[in-house]
């Protein structure tokens, strides 16, 4: 994956079981990713700078730095900045995950296709 970091192996994890990138979110309420969820798979992130805002199921919260957001397996979701300055970062996730991710920015990608293919699943936002 050129894009991923893989977390180095711990204590009774292979090294392939996470992946950790470090990103960052433009100013503006847009969701970075549509609401959706994933059957199998949990994803987390942790806020270094600005502030994001999730939906987790039918919850919004807004974390600072230094705060760290799960969703688990099977609750819909999305996140954005919630800030006023770029947000950076760290979103840690299966390799599942890191797939999908990479494969909906595909040229041509069949969006709801590549989803299903990854053992999630695109929601509607209302």
């Amino acid at each position: 994956m050129a894009f991923a970091q893989r977390l180095a192996a711990a204590d009774g994890l292979r090294g392939d079981d996470f992946v950790l990138v470090e990103l960052s979110a433009e100013v503006g309420r847009h969701w970075i990713a549509q609401l959706h969820l994933h059957h199998a798979d949990d994803e987390a992130w942790y806020v270094l700078e600005g502030e994001l805002g999730f939906r987790l199921g039918d919850e919004e919260i807004v974390a600072g730095p230094g705060s760290a957001v799960i969703a688990p397996r099977g609750t819909p979701h999305t996140f954005w900045n919630a800030g006023d300055v770029e947000a950076r970062y760290l979103l840690v996730m299966t390799p599942r995950i890191a797939h999908l991710i990479e494969a909906i920015h595909a040229p041509g990608a069949d969006i709801p296709a590549v989803f299903a293919a990854h053992d999630s699943e695109l929601l509607p936002s209302g």
